[in-house]
């Protein structure tokens, strides 16, 4: 176990590494994500969702959850070989399986024009799965600057294929082919700054442990996904490609700022927790700075939905605004739960975990079912919310305390950002009513909002640096 000094310093430097590249890969890929929507039709962004959406559930299983036991585990080399071999076997059959399936599966989706995309995604998951190894240990290691690297150029390989085809003719099978080549370099930039070589074997002691830590995060990871997808299926099928279109463009724009804090705390909130020991103030700490950023960023986000949305993509895209605002405030809970996971994960608890995506994922679809019959794309954003807010924050708050956490200093530390918080959502909003201009109300509104947040949490903010400072010095 690492001292918790030089755990701190390690977690927190990758922590700013992971932050910094986040930030500027969403930035870059907003740019793209415009420039595609002015090319690309609602149902064309319809098509490729429905497509990305089996790749993305099916690669979430393909490393059958090895990764997160190379980063916990005391001994990573002795059971490196063996993970390296389980996650390629296991990503190689799910690329056949979905290769044979694409046809099957597009057309059970509502979408037949999706197959081939589907296919041609599907190698994906070969790749995810013969990279374990080298992923894992650049975690590990808090190696964050070498995964911005390797992010980075993934995002030069598939803009630049994905623009090219895209231009060229090829629609959406030009942003599939575009993946699959930046993911061809991402696994061999992984395995050269991870300087891991491959290695496979089957060591039989070490199996049955490996996999009754990890399946339980596969399913778990496979739930998570499903329950962020659902609403795609059932939309594809309820409202058709064109509706989908408008809300998967309204997902992404919400998972502008979410995406790149939960990436932040999804990279640095296992490692931390695993290596902190005991450190009963190191949830809250995590939680309430997690919460500080989420809950002003999806908040700001929602109100301004409609002028971010015309201004950036189009009035052709308007439709995606209420939806936006909904899922703002969603987007702002994942990255709290996202810190939750991390620390159950760390404390070996990957059971509860798995039990709240399955409860999740039972209720979403039934709640999303019922909101799309009666109110279209508006009110499958807003079953996001109510079921994250009824259902998965009091699971995960029962599994935190069955873990012997104490659940009212974690609430209490997270009062006072969300306190900050009201006030400046506020008046964005106000603003945003106020100003007849689009642009001076994004400009004017964010701005003010910004300024009154600062204002509000900024001492609060100053305390918590200072305290988790002192604890990191006097270990």
């Amino acid at each position: 176990m690492a001292d918790a000094t030089q755990v701190g310093s390690l977690a927190a430097r990758g922590a700013v590494w992971s932050g910094l590249g986040s930030i500027t890969l969403r930035l870059s890929g907003l740019a793209v994500g415009i420039i595609l929507a002015r090319i690309l039709t609602p149902e064309q962004f319809g098509v490729y969702a429905i497509a990305l959406t089996v790749q993305a559930i099916l690669i979430t299983v393909a490393d059958l959850g090895l990764s997160a036991d190379l980063i916990r585990s005391e001994d990573p080399d002795r059971i490196a070989p063996t993970v390296a071999s389980l996650g390629l076997f296991s990503g190689s059959v799910l690329t056949v399986a979905a290769l044979l399936a694409s046809g099957g599966l597009a057309e059970v989706l509502g979408s037949p024009q999706a197959a081939p995309a589907i296919a041609v995604l599907s190698f994906t998951l070969v790749l995810g799965g013969a990279t374990v190894v080298p992923y894992a240990m650049l975690q590990r290691r808090f190696q964050q600057r070498e995964l911005f690297l390797i992010a980075g150029v993934d995002f030069i390989v598939s803009t630049t294929i994905t623009l090219a085809l895209v231009f060229a003719g090829f629609g959406v099978l030009g942003l599939a082919i575009g993946r699959v080549a930046a993911q061809v370099v991402s696994a061999v930039l992984q395995f050269l700054l991870a300087k891991v070589k491959p290695r496979f074997a089957i060591d039989r002691s070490v199996i049955r442990p490996v996999l009754a830590f990890g399946v339980p995060i596969a399913a778990a990871n496979l739930l998570s996904w499903t329950v962020l997808n659902a609403d795609n299926i059932i939309l594809a099928r309820a409202a058709g490609v064109t509706a989908l279109g408008y809300y998967v463009l309204a997902f992404n724009i919400s998972s502008w700022p979410m995406s790149a804090l939960s990436q932040m705390v999804r990279s640095i909130a296992l490692p931390y927790f695993a290596r902190a020991g005991r450190d009963s103030n190191a949830l809250d700490t995590v939680t309430a700075l997690a919460w500080a950023l989420a809950l002003p960023a999806g908040g700001v986000l929602a109100v301004l939905s409609a002028p971010v949305i015309g201004i950036v993509y189009g009035e052709k895209w308007l439709p995606a605004a209420p939806v936006l605002a909904a899922l703002g405030v969603y987007g702002s809970l994942r990255v709290v739960f996202d810190v939750f996971a991390g620390f159950l994960y760390a404390r070996g608890r990957s059971r509860p975990v798995l039990w709240i995506q399955i409860v999740w994922l039972v209720v979403l679809v039934v709640a999303v079912y019922v909101a799309v019959s009666a109110w279209g794309i508006i009110g499958a954003a807003w079953a996001h919310v109510l079921v994250a807010v009824v259902v998965i924050l009091p699971g995960y708050l029962l599994a935190l305390r069955g873990s012997g956490v104490a659940v009212a200093p974690l609430l209490r530390a997270a009062l006072w950002p969300t306190a900050a918080a009201c006030p400046a959502i506020a008046a964005a909003y106000i603003l945003s009513l106020l100003l007849p201009s689009p642009l001076g109300a994004l400009l004017i509104g964010g701005s003010a909002a910004v300024a009154i947040y600062a204002l509000c949490a900024g001492p609060w903010l100053c305390r918590i640096w200072r305290r988790t400072r002192t604890t990191a010095a006097t270990g």
